[in-house]
């Protein structure tokens, strides 16, 4: 399985800048079938949602078919599709939803591995309920989640574990499965903050064992948005502040407000792009996504085996932080006596975006003792060997 990537970049207007891109894990560069499929929805016609003017069947279309392309791409059900504004958006609501379930003496469990974003909500929320806050530690020798102290968190009291698919700068993916099945065992729910895991794998919600799943589309080729996935009888049992004349149907009652159609229209064509990208003999959505997925891993994993080779070279002179054996295609390093940020403006001056920071990853830079900020290199599915070597012959003349 490969995949031409000639002819994937051919389908962003972006890259006819000649920049080459390494700040996907802020958000990737767009394809033209999902601009085209915002510009027509919004173009319409289109009104408020309803069953009788083709305005209204377009707008009431356009959700049916996003939610049916993240059933597909997460493998839940269509009503267990969630549209949010963002990731931070929909752990806010969701944290709250589940506290008003909780009391003194419950606990939650929170990871130093993740994003801001599956940390912050649900120490607000632990705060204001009055429940306690434990954490899933990490080793900063080797960048894992260290599962002792998970087990060592864990008890019967323990009513939500948040925890990443994948570090967004480290690239870590800890054991999902393994850490689904002690939370379910202790009688706890795991909410899976999936934005980067997302970009990079097939997801398969279920198989990881997440009770809820979040992503952002925007990560993946989209528009900037969010989708959050949970079985519907789960869904059920949660019960959101909202306005009254609102429905309370699940997903909708979790939906605020006049959904945005033209986004979710982009959101869904860019299912489809990826779909498209390596389809083999996919009679399904799902089969067409599983098949692009795996030639896109093994295009990401050889770009990212001659980047970390390159790096290698430059000897002391460069840190890499991402040394988990299991973890995406992003990098984060410091450089030896000199500051990130400085590198990042002679990068770009060559054409080469890789951005530094610290990319809302609080605990995992003070885990790791990271007081300034960090160069951060992330690929893409249109990422080519030839950028792989304009960054590093850019940093080469920076160091």
């Amino acid at each position: 399985m490969a995949i031409d990537v000639t002819a994937l970049r051919a389908h962003f207007p972006s890259l006819d800048s000649g920049l080459a891109f390494f700040d996907g894990p802020g958000g990737t560069q767009t394809p033209r079938p999902v601009a085209d499929a915002i510009a027509a929805t919004l173009t319409g016609p289109l009104s408020n949602r309803g069953t009788i003017s083709p305005s209204e069947l377009n707008a009431e279309q356009s959700v049916a078919d996003f939610r049916a392309a993240y059933a597909d791409f997460l493998n839940m059900p269509a009503d267990g599709i969630v549209h949010g504004r963002s990731a931070t958006q929909l752990t806010y609501d969701f944290s709250r939803t589940l506290a008003k379930g909780w009391k003194p003496g419950d606990e939650i469990i929170v990871s130093r591995l993740d994003h801001d974003t599956n940390v912050r909500p649900w120490v607000q929320a632990a705060g204001h309920a009055g429940v306690t806050v434990r954490w899933i530690e990490i080793d900063p020798q080797t960048a894992e989640v260290d599962l002792e102290s998970y087990e060592r968190a864990l008890s019967p009291r323990t009513r939500v574990v948040a925890v990443t698919g994948a570090s967004n700068v480290l690239g870590t993916k800890p054991p999902l499965r393994r850490i689904a099945d002690l939370a379910h065992e202790a009688g706890a729910l795991l909410y899976v903050d999936g934005v980067h895991y997302a970009a990079h794998h097939l997801v398969d919600v279920p198989a990881l064992g997440a009770d809820l799943f979040v992503c952002s589309p925007y990560k993946f080729l989209g528009p900037h948005t969010a989708v959050l996935a949970g079985a519907p009888d789960l869904l059920e049992t949660l019960r959101p502040d909202k306005l009254l004349p609102s429905s309370d149907a699940v997903p909708e009652r979790f939906e605020f407000g006049t959904l945005p159609y033209e986004i979710l229209a982009g959101a869904r064509a860019a299912v489809d792009f990826l779909a498209a990208v390596d389809p083999g003999e996919g009679k399904t959505r799902r089969e067409r996504l599983a098949h692009s997925w795996s030639s896109l891993h093994a295009h990401e994993l050889a770009l990212r085996t001659r980047l970390e080779e390159g790096l290698q070279a430059f000897g002391d002179a460069v840190t890499l932080h991402s040394k988990a054996q299991d973890r995406t295609p992003t990098l984060l390093m410091t450089l030896e006596g000199r500051d990130a940020r400085e590198a990042q403006i002679h990068l770009a001056a060559r054409d080469v975006l890789a951005t530094a920071g610290q990319f809302y990853a609080y605990e995992p830079f003070t885990a790791l003792k990271l007081e300034g900020p960090a160069l951060r290199a992330g690929l893409a599915p249109y990422n080519t060997a030839e950028d792989v070597d304009r960054l590093l012959d850019g940093l080469s003349s920076f160091l």
